[in-house]
């Protein structure tokens, strides 16, 4: 494996602000790994909403830890060097891996924690696999936050666990996963999308799929009438009220986009010990998780969806696509020589 090269392509951004316009192309010395890290040269990072909304000052002042900053966090690639301390991989292995909240994904090189790295299956392709660490993990964290312990087709792998699950924003980066783990589950899905989707969240199992735009889809409404044992909230903007006429009693949502509202209605149902919950979502990766992800993608079992891929010399279209919204599975960028 050829040494790294000194300088290397990247967008970073040096203020809060600026959308897609405030991302600057600039040449930068590719970074060292420290102890514990791998550096990568990447083939593909996939943009997440977490990432625009670090740069509008969202998580301010916690993030970005300083200007300017290379964003983006779900990388894949090769390994060129290792870090002090870093003994379960070689140069030359091709690896999914999370750098969040560092980022330096929109690059031709980063540096990535080896404890949320992760072999890439070669069934796995590069933009597949740059696509697994944020949006597939939440969805997997989400269902287990649901009561779903197994994903072999038993109902979920125990008594506790739902049903008639609903999952929102059915075709987005998230939801397009919460649909599928929830259907290898074998629960029933009902599902909302907009009206272009209907089709697209069909083929990924759903049972029933909504268009949220009509006055049921609205309601929230399942056409069988069954109530529901949990929502994957994957949407934003949903009052709880929405949700109270469609819940069965002791019902679960898993919120992965809370706000104050549904932080504050959390903690009261907390202390109230209401039957019916909402379980504001953290996303905190995990590798064992990140592994088991890229196994079920290596066996056709987890499909990722990719909207649309941007070389990196056009990552500013590929991150305004992001904020813009509405985007069908997965956003990525793809680093290659020739663009």
């Amino acid at each position: 494996m050829a040494a790294p090269k000194k300088t290397m392509r990247a967008f970073q951004y040096d203020k809060y602000g600026g959308g897609a316009e405030g991302l600057k192309h600039v040449e930068v010395p590719v970074p060292s790994p420290k102890k514990g890290e791998v550096l990568l040269k990447l083939e593909a990072a996939s943009i997440n909403p977490i990432d625009w909304k670090i740069q509008k000052g969202m998580v301010r002042p916690f993030l970005p830890r300083k200007f300017p900053f290379i964003p983006v966090g779900d990388i894949s690639g090769e390994v060129v060097e290792l870090g002090t301390g870093v003994t379960n991989f070689k140069t030359g292995d091709k690896v999914i891996s999370i750098s969040f909240p560092t980022g330096g994904g929109l690059a031709e090189y980063a540096v990535a924690p080896a404890s949320l790295t992760v072999a890439r299956p070669p069934e796995v392709s590069a933009a597949e696999g740059a696509s697994l660490p944020t949006a597939a993990s939440t969805a997997l964290q989400q269902l287990k936050a649901l009561r779903v312990t197994s994903f072999d087709g038993s109902g979920g792998g125990n008594n506790n666990a739902p049903k008639n699950v609903l999952v929102t924003a059915a075709s987005g980066g998230v939801g397009h996963y919460a649909v599928q783990l929830a259907k290898l589950a074998g629960l029933h899905v009902t599902a909302t999308c907009g009206a272009r989707n209907l089709g697209f969240v069909r083929g990924l199992g759903a049972d029933e799929v909504l268009d949220y735009k009509t006055p049921e889809g609205a309601r929230l409404q399942s056409p069988s009438g069954v109530k529901y044992d949990a929502v994957a909230h994957c949407a934003t903007g949903t009052p709880w009220s929405a949700f109270a006429p469609v819940l069965a009693d002791s019902a679960t949502v898993a919120d992965v986009t809370p706000g104050i509202a549904a932080t504050a209605r959390s903690f009261l149902q907390k202390v109230t010990l209401a039957k019916q919950r909402l379980v504001p979502m953290i996303l905190i990766p995990k590798k064992e998780e990140m592994e088991w992800l890229a196994d079920m993608t290596r066996q056709g079992k987890l499909k990722t969806v990719i909207d649309s891929r941007y070389p990196l010399s056009r990552a500013r279209e590929a991150w305004a696509k992001s904020i813009e919204g509405h985007a069908t599975g997965k956003i990525v960028v793809e680093m290659g020589d020739e663009e």
